[in-house]
């Protein structure tokens, strides 16, 4: 695990064909009318019916057998620490797992976790820089993780910023989580952190770790860091007024996340349907912690707001891609469109449940299965070792 290589590149053209249904990612418009993807050294080079694509002269083809195929899904809200290791549950090998859940991207919320985290400013712009350099090298089966994302002190000064920035660091961990929990100083430090092409999250609702504070609805408001991390508790929740005026009052994105309070995760959805701002709404873990590590948290939260929050299955898919695409600015992946990365997850209806196919199965509850996992045009896993079994699997015919 130590040593595990950089994942290699992909090279050539690859065919994917016989797509029974292809989710885009974009909530404008989640639906695509096409049955195949043509692949070029990693990226996707064109979408749309077989009939219509230059097919031929393939160096691999997948018949994808009538599954369905979405984009990889995106986990906003993650707490790497060393490797693939969390202290929370002394737990080896759990990114790796998230990656059987369908994930091909997962995101830093902050190396909270880290054993002695440093709290002096050259320890949190090392530490911070270190788990940058170190996880743009390390992929578990292939996984895309960004870290980096260095808990605020109120020492910190603009130049910290500006330093961390032009050593490669993206990302702003959530702001109430180390000494910065009042809304003038967070607002600040935000205001730098996007200054230097950062972005940024707030800790939402009671405390979490030690240290940690209870960050309401006034906070939230003033840091207007660009995701209101777990709205729906880290994991205890605001009350709902609280709740509501953040969804009103602020233009961030709203992070539902698996390890909160569920109930509230609907409130706030429900504010989104009435307001016409679906597309703020992304989703995250804020795993691995107390309850655990969940390698199908995002999958089971896209299985409950479907099912419990009454959105198309095809919608709430967009909150784990091409929404958090966006609110992050990761506009290489989380699409099904030309020019992003082929990291792609083929899946169907688990076998044995009810519902008469795959969307609907989902709105009913249950959870999909998983046949392939590919990362950047390179196939990953076959069957996923964590969900239940589906009822068609893709099989690579020609390579």
């Amino acid at each position: 695990m130590a040593h595990d290589p950089q994942t290699k590149d992909a090279k050539g053209k690859l065919v994917i064909r016989n797509i029974g249904l292809l989710l885009s990612g974009d909530i404008a418009r989640p639906i695509l009318d096409a049955d195949a993807i043509v692949v070029l050294d990693g990226r996707i080079a064109a979408v749309g019916k077989a009939v219509d694509l230059d097919l031929a002269n393939a160096d691999s083809v997948i018949d994808a057998q009538g599954c369905v195929v979405t984009p990889g899904l995106i986990d906003n809200h993650v707490h790497t620490v060393a490797g693939d290791w969390t202290p929370r549950q002394n737990q080896i090998g759990w990114i790796d797992s998230t990656l059987h859940g369908g994930v091909t991207t997962i995101i830093s919320a902050g190396e909270a976790h880290y054993p002695g985290r440093p709290k002096d400013i050259v320890g949190i712009k090392a530490l911070a820089i270190a788990a940058q350099r170190s996880f743009a090298n390390f992929r578990p089966s292939g996984m895309k993780i960004i870290a980096g994302a260095p808990v605020l002190e109120p020492e910190m000064t603009e130049d910290d910023f500006r330093e961390l920035a032009e050593a490669g660091v993206t990302l702003i961990g959530e702001v109430g989580l180390g000494g910065v929990k009042d809304g003038p100083t967070g607002r600040r430090m935000i205001a730098w952190a996007r200054k230097y092409g950062m972005t940024s999250m707030t800790h939402t609702g009671g405390p979490s770790i030690p240290g940690s504070g209870r960050i309401g609805a006034d906070v939230v408001l003033e840091v207007d860091a660009d995701v209101v991390a777990h709205i729906n508790g880290g994991p205890t929740a605001l009350p709902d007024d609280e709740i509501r005026r953040i969804c009103e009052e602020s233009p961030r994105g709203l992070e539902i996340v698996h390890n909160g309070n569920l109930r509230t995760g609907l409130f706030v959805l429900g504010i989104a349907k009435q307001r016409d701002i679906l597309d703020r709404v992304i989703l995250g873990t804020d795993g691995p912690a107390g309850s655990g590590v969940q390698p199908l948290g995002i999958l089971r939260t896209i299985c409950h707001l479907a099912s419990l929050g009454d959105v198309p299955t095809e919608v709430a898919f967009c909150f784990a891609t091409g929404n958090t695409a966006r609110v992050r600015n990761l506009d290489d992946r989380g699409l099904i469109e030309a020019g992003r990365a082929a990291d792609l997850v083929f899946m169907d209806q688990a076998a044995g449940g009810i519902g008469k196919d795959f969307l609907e199965s989902l709105a009913l509850g249950n959870l999909p299965g998983i046949g392939m996992i590919m990362v950047d045009g390179i196939v990953r896993t076959a069957r996923s070792r964590n969900t239940p079994p589906a009822i068609r699997v893709p099989e690579i015919v020609a390579s």
